[in-house]
């Protein structure tokens, strides 16, 4: 840890980037926060950060960016259309937080190197819960140098730092396979869920008997208690693996890599959003199961 805080621009507070900035705030860096919304603005001031009333502003001086934004697209505009990037201090550190295809983040890196900035490629894994106590996992992806520089910062936001590699997209690539294997995992407890419910089987009762078998994963012990209840708290939405696994199979067709079951999830999830439910948690992925299982109204 710096004996001097480092001041760090944080845009994007969002259900993981707010408790992500409160953490930085807890280690003693000063933070200045910037989101579209002014309640988010306003919490984190309650938290002892500062707020700007635009992301450049809030990188004004800076020797570190956060973003931790929806997509490639919002990190773009955020870095060259709004001017933050050209605000920050010179050699400062940008840190693209969010799940971005590998490609782009490579030509967003390119474009922050030139300008005499580090680029640390650094997705999440953990959702709220990982974001709220420090212990997410982060994979990053930038030479080693700017590697050391944004250490400390991402010590501040998770407990599990792994430099997988020295070129910004090795992080996007890692954070891709992530997500494939979560996406999947949740779609297949929910068709597990689906079938004992088309045989009368109590999915309480299943879930208890799988959480504890070889059968077990994160996920299903996570999600599947979630997929009893009528309308979960959010941790994270439908359409967030509708864009996840675009990007998983976005990038298995730049690498010519089948990824038959990977494509399978996504059509589920897209199911789900089709249905209306985009906006609620992933584990209602479920219900796209029920209303393709649903028997017709006139069965008996």
């Amino acid at each position: 840890m710096p004996t001097t805080p480092l001041s760090i621009a944080f845009v994007g507070l969002g259900a993981m980037g707010a408790p992500m900035a409160e953490n930085l705030i807890k280690r003693q860096f000063r933070v200045t926060g910037f989101d579209m919304r002014e309640s988010a603005r306003e919490a984190l001031v309650a938290a002892g950060g500062h707020a700007a009333d635009s992301a450049k502003a809030a990188a004004s001086g800076a020797d570190a960016l956060v973003l931790m934004v929806v997509n490639a697209a919002q990190a773009r505009a955020v870095l060259f259309e709004a001017g933050a990037l050209a605000a920050l201090s010179d050699g400062a550190v940008v840190m693209l937080m969010a799940t971005c295809p590998p490609g782009e983040v490579e030509a967003i890196a390119a474009e922050v190197v030139r300008s005499g900035r580090h680029f640390v490629d650094s997705p999440v894994s953990g959702g709220v819960v990982g974001a709220k106590a420090a212990t997410l996992s982060i994979m990053v992806g930038a030479p080693q140098e700017s590697f050391d520089k944004a250490r400390p910062v991402l010590d501040a936001m998770g407990d599990k730092v792994f430099h997988v590699g020295e070129r910004p997209g090795q992080g996007a690539t890692v954070k891709t396979v992530n997500q494939l294997l979560c996406g999947v995992h949740i779609a297949v407890a929910a068709e597990a869920l689906s079938l004992a419910e088309k045989a009368g089987i109590d999915g309480r009762v299943l879930f208890e008997i799988m959480g504890g078998s070889a059968a077990s994963s994160w996920m299903l012990r996570d999600r599947g208690p979630r997929m009893h209840e009528p309308d979960p708290t959010v941790a994270s939405a439908v359409d967030i693996f509708v864009k996840d696994l675009g990007i998983v199979l976005d990038a298995g067709r730049a690498a010519k890599t089948a990824l038959p079951l990977a494509a399978a999830a996504h059509q589920m999830f897209l199911a789900a959003s089709g249905l209306g439910h985009g906006a609620r948690d992933d584990s209602q992925v479920v219900r796209a199961y029920r209303a393709l299982n649903a028997k017709p109204a006139n069965d008996p």
